[in-house]
């Protein structure tokens, strides 16, 4: 029963009509291990050989892991390809993949996205981060690396961050399999020229979350970077597929025109 109810979490997609004619391809990349790994980029109708911006989504678990448990790798979730499918549709090409090492191969696919953007149809100066939940920290890892200094942008949602102010909460979470790259960077390390929309869950049931992002968010704002906070007052931890209400809906769209409009 436990493994079904699993399963039915794995196929949970986000609670927006997305417009059909999405195009996905796959694809492959060099993982740092060397092995060949699968990569999606979903593409807005037609799919042709525009230069289009790009959005790619972040994961921060293993996949090999993530397969065992969910049964199916972070790139085939319910919710990572609906929100590719959403994002795509809406005129940006979103990108997923699967991990060996989390924190290296998010690098790896970045650095694929940039060497082999004419062939993908990607303008590799318009590229965006999407993260949720315990692969933030994943994903701000990625904006404080050099190769994520041109980095046009990031949406964050309901997302462990940095641990700061001598908290460890971040680094307790790294129990649950998730990776902590970020940790022993500061606010400061986070380039300040890459607007940062981060989406806080009001009702968010994992433990001291938003503690966690709430320092994170005082911390950003007194160092003037350039942050929007959107906190969904009624909000569940991934509300976006779990939460089928009018003000979800609408947050979901600041998500997209955010990123559209940076990109």
């Amino acid at each position: 029963m436990a493994d079904m109810d699993l399963r039915a979490v794995a196929s949970r997609r986000i609670v927006y009509d997305i417009p059909p004619g999405v195009v996905r391809r796959e694809s492959s990349y060099t993982a740092a291990d060397g092995s060949a790994q699968a990569l999606d980029v979903y593409y807005p109708p037609p799919a042709d050989n525009r230069s289009l911006p790009a959005v790619l989504i972040v994961t921060g678990y293993p996949d090999a892991g993530m397969q065992r448990v969910f049964g199916r790798v972070a790139k085939d979730l319910g919710s990572n390809t609906s929100w590719a499918e959403l994002l795509a549709a809406s005129g940006m090409a979103a990108v997923t993949y699967v991990n060996v090492e989390p924190v290296h191969d998010a690098i790896a696919v970045l650095e694929h996205l940039r060497r082999h953007a004419v062939a993908l149809g990607i303008d590799s100066s318009r590229i965006g981060l999407w993260s949720c939940s315990g692969n933030v920290p994943n994903a701000l890892a990625v904006l404080v690396a050099p190769t994520g200094q041109a980095i046009r942008c990031a949406a964050l949602l309901y997302g462990y961050t940095l641990d700061l102010d001598g908290s460890t909460i971040v680094k307790e979470m790294s129990v649950f399999g998730f990776v902590t790259p970020a940790n022993g960077h500061t606010v400061t390390d986070v380039p300040s020229d890459v607007p940062l929309l981060v989406v806080r869950a009001g009702r968010d049931e994992m433990p001291r979350l938003n503690e966690n992002l709430d320092m994170f968010i005082a911390h950003a704002i007194r160092c003037n970077l350039p942050i929007t906070v959107v906190n969904h007052r009624a909000g569940d931890h991934a509300f976006d597929a779990v939460n089928d209400t009018v003000e979800t809906r609408s947050i979901i769209r600041q998500v997209v025109t955010f990123l559209a409009e940076r990109l």
